[in-house]
């Protein structure tokens, strides 16, 4: 393949993961002027991930992989949509539909970025690696940082309950101690504040 026909599919794959900030997500931004977007999301998330690395439990021997997993993993959205965390009918097809968006959107690339993109996508799915599962439990935690400062907002718009979100919340104990005690005290507070029901 010729420089030229590389570049153009990468900008071709530039082009389609703009349509990322189009996607919104349950979550308000933390002044709750409006939803947040998958795009701000995972800026959202990659900072993050820098800043608390220092709480992961396992060594973490590649945060560029980190960053790689965190701006990639909701892409597929761009096809398949956000599924609420909570929502137990949109799972059932979840997998199938970020599969067949994945296999669409990292196809636009170039076959070596299109492997290695699929390749990260699987591993942050998976959560297979001490970096995948670092990145999940980010990932898991900037929600729950959302709802809280918004007052519950999305929690309280679908109803969702404390056990719920504990549940959500369970694996940061196994991979980020301090931040699943962080979050448990968080969701204690919010259950004491009526923004999350019991």
């Amino acid at each position: 393949m010729n420089r030229i026909m590389r570049l153009q599919q990468q900008v071709e794959y530039i082009r389609e993961i703009d349509k990322l900030k189009s996607v919104l997500r349950q979550s308000l931004l933390m002044d709750a002027s409006r939803q947040e977007n998958d795009a701000e999301h995972t800026w959202h998330l990659a900072v993050m991930a820098v800043l608390l690395q220092e709480y992961a439990k396992e060594p973490l021997s590649d945060m560029t992989r980190i960053l790689k997993m965190l701006l990639i993993h909701d892409i597929v959205e761009i096809d398949a949509g956000d599924t609420f965390a909570y929502d137990e009918k949109g799972y059932l097809d979840k997998r199938e539909r970020e599969e067949q968006a994945a296999n669409r959107i990292f196809g636009l690339l170039p076959l070596d970025q299109k492997e290695e993109m699929l390749e990260l996508w699987e591993e942050f799915e998976s959560e297979r690696t001490a970096e995948s599962r670092y990145a999940a439990a980010i990932d898991r935690l900037q929600p729950l940082l959302h709802n809280y400062y918004t007052e519950g907002a999305a929690w309280r718009k679908h109803g969702v309950k404390s056990s719920q979100v504990l549940a959500r919340i369970s694996k940061l104990s196994e991979v980020v101690p301090e931040l699943h005690e962080y979050a448990s005290g968080l969701i204690h507070d919010a259950v004491v504040k009526g923004y999350l029901a019991e």
